[in-house]
């Protein structure tokens, strides 16, 4: 699949940087540029009367007039919208992405290799909305864990779970209806649970990524909200918790 997209960026050196990486990847075909948001809604709207809509826009967010936050607001409104690839030098801004169901967020300066991730996301994106057969299968849900409850076994599945909070060698797993320790080791409930959609956000606590309701960045501390409890996020997390939200709302309904 040849991707038809947009790169958008008020500062010359830096559109013609990744433009250049853009380039270099087979998976892009025709490339187009702007360097203000009111001008890429220009060329986007000539694109679509055209009928050669573009997949993908790549985009800044401060720029002058209309910057990339606004315009992303906009391009989500469109019947036939571009998937949306914010590149920018400012992290403060991925909850505002996350929000607008951007498909990725790169951070300045672009490495060729991160970039080749983002692109494979708007590449898998595009193919699921022509319809082609290009994503994974689904994988089985893991399986429940026993607890005790008033000398009754009952087994708590990993759909039920919100969180799950490390106590020592035990694990105490947090549910809409209460909470349950078991006897295991939160690392590797995290193995054992790490295709049930969970992630690990610090060490001692993992996390249903569904399950989350808010992501807040403040002064360079990252928390998440799920059920309720806010969490903290280790910086070493940040930027995996941030690429799984945003694919995760990209996603969504």
């Amino acid at each position: 699949m040849s991707l038809r997209v947009l790169a958008v960026d008020d500062e010359a050196p830096a559109l013609d940087d990744l433009v250049h990486l853009l380039r270099a990847d087979p998976r892009i075909g025709e490339i187009d540029t702007a360097r203000d948001g009111a001008a890429a809604l220009r060329k986007l709207d000539r694109a679509l009367a055209e009928g050669r809509p573009v997949a993908a826009v790549f985009l800044d967010i401060r720029m002058p007039g209309l910057d990339g936050t606004v315009l992303g607001r906009v391009l989500a409104q469109f019947a036939r919208a571009p998937q949306i690839v914010y590149v920018t030098a400012y992290e403060e801004h991925a909850v505002d992405a996350f929000e607008i169901k951007a498909t990725d967020y790169i951070l300045k300066p672009v490495r060729p290799e991160r970039l080749a991730v983002a692109i494979r996301r708007v590449t898998e994106a595009a193919g699921e909305a022509f319809g082609e057969d290009g994503a994974a299968p689904e994988p089985a849900e893991p399986e429940a864990m026993p607890v005790e409850l008033g000398g009754v076994t009952r087994f708590v599945a990993p759909g039920e779970v919100l969180y799950v909070e490390a106590q020592g060698d035990y694990a105490r797993l947090h549910t809409p209806g209460g909470s349950h320790l078991v006897r295991i080791p939160l690392a590797a409930l995290s193995e054992r649970w790490s295709g049930a959609g969970f992630v690990r956000v610090h060490r001692s606590h993992l996390v249903a990524l569904a399950a989350i309701t808010e992501l807040r960045l403040d002064s360079g501390r990252c928390t998440v909200v799920v059920g309720g409890a806010e969490l903290p996020v280790a910086r070493r997390h940040v930027r995996e918790l941030r690429d799984l939200l945003v694919r995760r709302a990209r996603r969504s309904p």
